[in-house]
Order: structure tokens, then C-alpha cells, then sequence
């Protein structure tokens, strides 16, 4: 059963009443301004669309409207225009990721490692024949070993990982509400 302490409220911008949600259901939208803020949350396990440069304001309200995403943006009038969004301040990846941990509570230790960071496709199991085609030593690190379906990219356990870890740890340490157990 969901912790009703967890619950995500949201205020609208149309001033209705504020969106009550768990983390399952959270899912992002990031303006093409904010490339290591999306990369950094599919890494924690959200579902997470990254606009492609030169993608219309009114296409990203229509796609944010119809997939019940959070618009992430640093764009004033955007953020403005949109049902559900928020306005990013700070300058790098670690401080956008602050902020939106003081503005919409987030579990950065959700589901890591589970969709790739360049397509937000759910990662598989690697095959075996997979592990043994990956480069170097990697196949001698231990599981998991994951591939993308979509891009094909592989994912296993070593030192980038060791660090995305680290940094998924201070910001669950760091959000406004700890994670929930």
C-alpha cells in the first residue's frame, strides 16, 4: 500500500486541484535544454521523453497533456503554458536534479538501470551470446548485464555504473523526502 507521506502533489497551472500520484506513475517530459536531466532520470528508472531539437512549445504541451508527463523545462512561458510542469533552476545536471527534488518528490533510487539513457526503452536481460560479444573485460564484472531492444547499446555493471550509483545516492540523501522504504 502506498504511504500517503509519498504521495507527489503537483499544482496545476490552471489552478485546479493539485495531482496526487506515486512513483510508478510519474513519467517526464524534458525540454531539448535539459539532455543530462532526462538521461540522468531514465537512469533512475523514469519514464522519460527528450524533445528533439526544434520541436514546437505546442507539440511539447500536446505530448506532455495526452501521456500524463511532467514538463521539465527552463523556459518560463513554457512552463507557464503547460498543465503540469516545472520550471528548472540551477546550473548543471546536479543542481537541475536538486531542484526538481525540492519541487516534485522523487525517489532517485527508483528502478536504476532499467531503461536505456539515450532512448528510454526499457532494458532485457542480455543472452548469453550477448555478454560474451561485449567489449573487454566486461563479461568478467558480473551481472546484470542488460541490451536496449530499441538502440542495441549493452549496459553492465562497471565503473560508469559504480558512479551513476554514487550520484543516484546523494540525491535520494539529498531529496526533500526520503525515498520510500
Amino acid at each position: 500500500m502506498q504511504n500517503p507521506f509519498y504521495e507527489i502533489m503537483l499544482q496545476r497551472n490552471d489552478g485546479t486541484a493539485p495531482v496526487h500520484t506515486d512513483f510508478t506513475d510519474m513519467r517526464f517530459l524534458c525540454d531539448e535544454m535539459l539532455v543530462r536531466l532526462a538521461r540522468l532520470l531514465r537512469a533512475a528508472g523514469y519514464d522519460t521523453y527528450l524533445a528533439s531539437d526544434g520541436e514546437p512549445d505546442s507539440d511539447l504541451i500536446k505530448t506532455a497533456r495526452r501521456e500524463g508527463r511532467i514538463l521539465l523545462t527552463r523556459d518560463k512561458r513554457l512552463a507557464a503554458a503547460a498543465h503540469e510542469s516545472v520550471l528548472i533552476r540551477g546550473f548543471g545536471v546536479d543542481a537541475e536534479a536538486h531542484h526538481l527534488s525540492r519541487e516534485v518528490v522523487l525517489d532517485w533510487e527508483f528502478a536504476p538501470f532499467t531503461r536505456c539513457v539515450m532512448d528510454n526503452a526499457h532494458l532485457r536481460d542480455a543472452g548469453d551470446e550477448e555478454v560474451a560479444a561485449m567489449p573487454g573485460a566486461a563479461p568478467e564484472r558480473g551481472r546484470p548485464f542488460r541490451i536496449c531492444p530499441a538502440c542495441g547499446r549493452s549496459y553492465w555493471p562497471g565503473s560508469h555504473v559504480r558512479r551513476m550509483e554514487a550520484r543516484l545516492g546523494r540525491l535520494a540523501r539529498d531529496a526533500a523526502i526520503p525515498p520510500q522504504a
